[in-house]
């Protein structure tokens, strides 16, 4: 055993990314599970930065194997991140974690950090790693837990009184230990000679690295437990991500500032309810204003609003313009017409907690007020385009009823994500924007909410039978277009 080793002589990362995640599918067929994002950013990029902000570690290995050009894509030579990559391929993903990081045995000559790639850490201590005597030929991070049931999804970690790991078991069938084992870990070199040493696991038929940190207890080398603070999440599946999302989003969602767009065009009879009802739930309410012929950019201004007054070409660019505007962390669109109320608003970003766009549906009958066009034909179109959407994405699992319904909220860095390829300038941007969402194998959830009377002439888009059809020919032509571009 070698001497003590401290923060600061550790200068290595070497972070496993190259596994197939097919628990994560369908998201995993297309995006690499260490590029799946929590909070707006790739589980991969949040342990980067851990190594990096934490432990001061700049140089880092990366394993890459299953959709590695994407990694080395988003990563590159890591000069974005402040930190220096270097990249090993791993041909066979099957081989396991242990013999994927003896991978790197020929290039490691000195102890280094580990972070699984595909982990999420909340407000961790991993600063204090590395903070104890430096007596260790490996340290892991354990967690207590009282779900048993995570604990039989990872490791299981039995510790003395001194803090030494005595036994380390891999998934075990029974959750009666309240030490969840978690990815990340500190090894000396020594811990490549342990792998070779390590027998093939009897469930899974190769070397886990569990086992390998047992056979370094069971040769008396000291294996020091890291008792781990703050939130993890071990991203599995889709509804571990989910699970993962809402958790981050939770934590500092109080702080989020919340932009109402409000496309209009000459709604000066509706405009001042529309920002009166909504300017004092959040940080902003821009109205993108076509120029109007009449006083409906004056009201706005006069209320507080902020305006965005150009010429525009219609209702989706509108909205795009708006949004380029704001300045919120979070996007509420609504109407320019008063159909929409704020009273929905904490609706819409609650589940915002749990999704990247929340769609509002109009179709509810005991939420329709009595005197809108939600009836009959309009009502039936939009259900049947929804169906379609469905349909045509399938594997993504969405359900829609209204394609139509402007009352909806999104993540700013979500929308940023999608808005190159936007294109529809008209009413087809209300069900391009689901759909460019879904294209992203992002989540996209749609609520009931109320739906009143406008205040003021028609709908330019379904107020008659002609406008009607003018706008379903219009999202169909665009719905197909974005099908047969294969996202």
């Amino acid at each position: 055993m070698t001497g003590p080793v401290g923060t600061s002589t550790v200068r290595l990362g070497v972070l496993p990314a190259a596994g197939r995640g097919v628990r994560a599918y369908p998201r995993t067929v297309y995006v690499p599970k260490v590029l799946l994002e929590v909070g707006g950013k790739p589980l991969l990029v949040r342990n980067i930065e851990i190594l990096r902000d934490q432990l001061g570690i700049t140089d880092l290995i990366l394993l890459i194997g299953h959709l590695g050009k994407q990694v080395r894509t988003a990563i590159g030579d890591g000069s974005g991140l402040g930190v220096r990559v270097r990249y090993v391929e791993v041909d066979d993903p099957n081989i396991g974690l242990a013999r994927g990081l003896h991978l790197v045995k020929d290039m490691v000559d000195e102890p280094f950090v580990t972070i699984l790639g595909d982990e999420v850490y909340l407000d961790s201590n991993h600063a204090e790693l590395l903070s104890g005597d430096g007596s260790w030929e490996a340290i892991c991070a354990v967690k207590k837990t009282d779900d048993p049931r995570l604990v039989c999804k990872n490791y299981a970690v039995t510790l003395d009184d001194g803090g030494l790991v005595r036994e380390v078991r891999e998934k075990p069938e029974s959750g009666e230990n309240t030490l969840l084992g978690c990815g990340t870990y500190a090894f000396r070199p020594s811990i490549f000679g342990a792998i070779e040493r390590t027998a093939p696991n009897a469930k899974s038929g190769r070397v886990e690295l569990t086992d390998a940190l047992q056979t370094l207890t069971n040769e008396g080398r000291p294996v020091r437990g890291f008792l781990l603070e703050g939130d993890y999440h071990n991203i599995n599946s889709i509804e571990d991500q989910n699970s993962a999302n809402y958790a981050a989003r939770s934590r500092a969602f109080e702080r989020y500032k919340v932009s109402v767009i409000v496309p209009a065009w000459n709604e000066e009879e509706s405009i001042g309810y529309v920002v009166r009802e909504f300017l004092p739930h959040v940080h902003e309410v821009v109205v993108a204003d076509n120029v109007s012929t009449d006083r409906t950019a004056e009201i706005a201004r006069k209320l507080g609003a902020r305006v965005c007054s150009k010429p525009l070409r219609g209702y989706g660019e509108a909205l795009t313009c708006g949004m380029d505007e704001a300045t919120g962390d979070i996007f509420v669109l609504v109407e320019a017409d008063h159909t929409f109320r704020a009273r929905d608003l904490g609706k819409l970003l609650e589940y915002l907690r749990d999704a990247d766009l929340v769609v509002g549906t109009r179709t509810t009958r005991e939420m329709i007020e009595q005197g809108t066009n939600m009836r009959g034909i309009v009502r039936w179109a939009n259900v049947l385009f929804g169906k379609l959407i469905e349909a045509l994405w399938w594997s993504q699992e969405p359900r829609f009823t209204d394609v139509g319904c402007t009352y909806r909220a999104i993540w700013r860095d979500v929308y940023q994500k999608v808005r190159p390829r936007l294109v529809g300038i008209g009413p087809e941007f209300a069900p391009e924007l689901p759909i460019e969402v879904l294209r992203q194998r992002l989540r996209v959830i749609e609520i009931p909410v109320s739906y009143f009377p406008r205040v003021g002439g028609e709908s330019k888009h379904s107020g008659s039978f002609g406008a009607l059809a003018k706008t379903a020919l219009k999202m169909l032509k665009l719905v197909l277009s974005k099908r047969i571009a294969r996202g």
